[in-house]
């Protein structure tokens, strides 16, 4: 039976040449390593080790409509407005629209396929698909803002004097003025036409705080079905919802306000600092920093009956927020990060964008997103391996 013994003569001949031949190996993996780098320009060792994610890939895309430019979100296409005009191109690049006019300070709102466009102090309005203007007004006052619903239904604030601290104007998809609401106290915000095209909703800032006045019937009815006030709180946005409600972000909690004019929470933030949110599909998303400690906070995200699907502590900066169906974009100082409801990664962070200087990101499809600032624009792609 055989021991397995090496004769006494040939002992230390087998190891030395073993670890020759490790050594070997191990200057042929640098080479390559060296080689290969070189050629991709990318580190092969973070290549053999990062997560089992979809990579993210970057390109510049070039809109030339002046100064003070802003985005949307139209029909997948990426619409943009600066103080030239407006440009809707589609995420492969493929100019769809352009018109141009002169704005001083440009602003941009839409809803599924269609998109409002407006200047704010101004006059000039505009009603656009990705490929056509549909309706262009010269508002009566200074425009203070405007928006639009999924159907093409739009409604314009503004500041006519007169006695009035608002008007309020809404208008079919066939762009005829339909009603109107004059707001004698506070300052208008925003308003809003319902899904249906049958109610409206105002935003305004009185002496004591935030009011919301619901128009029921607006075809029909001039005195508003309820008047609900938000003493001593900052409503920063409202939302009609399916049911009928109205969704409220304000600056330490959110709600929403029921056809009768009563208030139900769906979550407290008091402790917190509001540093952005975002709002698609009945999904809503937060971004609480906690006081007095730097970066440090949480991102929740919940359902609009309150249930909480997920939440995910952070410790870095979050320059923006952007959401899409279940899906949630962030844009930090050192690149983006797609997310889904219960904040699992959907890739790797794009770490090429924070050369590009973006501070605003923008979600156009759960695997496409738009970070820009004023002067670049970079589209992002979720690319699987």
């Amino acid at each position: 039976m055989s021991s397995g013994n090496i004769p006494k003569g040939r002992k230390l001949k087998f190891p030395a040449l073993v670890l020759i031949l490790v050594v070997v190996a191990v200057l042929i993996f640098i080479g390559i390593y060296f080689i290969v780098s070189h050629i991709m320009g990318a580190p092969l060792f973070s290549m053999l080790f990062s997560p089992n994610l979809p990579e993210i890939t970057a390109e510049v895309f070039n809109f030339n409509i002046g100064r003070s430019r802003v985005f949307a979100t139209i029909d997948n296409s990426i619409a943009a407005v600066g103080t030239l005009g407006l440009n809707v191109q589609s995420a492969d690049g493929l100019e769809t629209l352009r018109d141009s006019f002169r704005m001083n300070q440009p602003a941009i709102a839409s809803s599924g396929k269609y998109g409002i466009i407006f200047d704010i102090g101004g006059t000039i309005v505009r009603v656009f698909n990705s490929t056509q203007v549909l309706s262009s007004v010269e508002a009566n006052g200074k425009v203070v803002s405007a928006s639009i619903n999924q159907n093409g239904w739009f409604c314009i604030v503004t500041q006519d004097g007169g006695g009035y601290r608002g008007v309020v104007t809404v208008y079919n998809n066939n762009g005829v003025d339909v009603f109107r609401a004059h707001i004698g106290s506070g300052f208008v915000l925003s308003a809003a036409v319902s899904p249906d095209n049958k109610n409206l909703a105002i935003l305004s800032f009185t002496e004591t705080g935030s009011r919301i006045t619901f128009y029921d019937n607006i075809d029909s009815e001039d005195e508003p079905a309820y008047r609900f006030d938000y003493s001593g709180g900052l409503i920063l946005e409202i939302s009609h919802l399916p049911n009928g409600d109205i969704l409220a972000f304000s600056a330490d909690l959110l709600f929403v306000v029921d056809s009768d004019g009563n208030r139900e929470i769906l979550y407290v933030y008091h402790e917190n600092r509001l540093g952005g949110y975002a709002y698609d599909n009945d999904l809503i998303f937060l971004h609480l920093y906690d006081y007095g400690i730097g970066y440090q906070g949480r991102l929740i995200s919940l359902l609009t009956d309150g249930t909480v699907l997920g939440e995910l502590e952070i410790e870095r900066e979050i320059l923006s927020v952007s959401a899409v169906k279940n899906s949630l974009v962030i844009l930090k100082p050192d690149g983006v990060t797609f997310f889904n409801e219960i904040f699992e990664e959907f890739s790797v962070s794009a770490e090429s964008v924070s050369a590009a200087g973006a501070n605003r990101i923008l979600a156009l499809r759960t695997d496409v997103a738009l970070a820009t600032n004023d002067n670049s624009a970079v589209i992002l792609r979720r690319e699987e391996h």
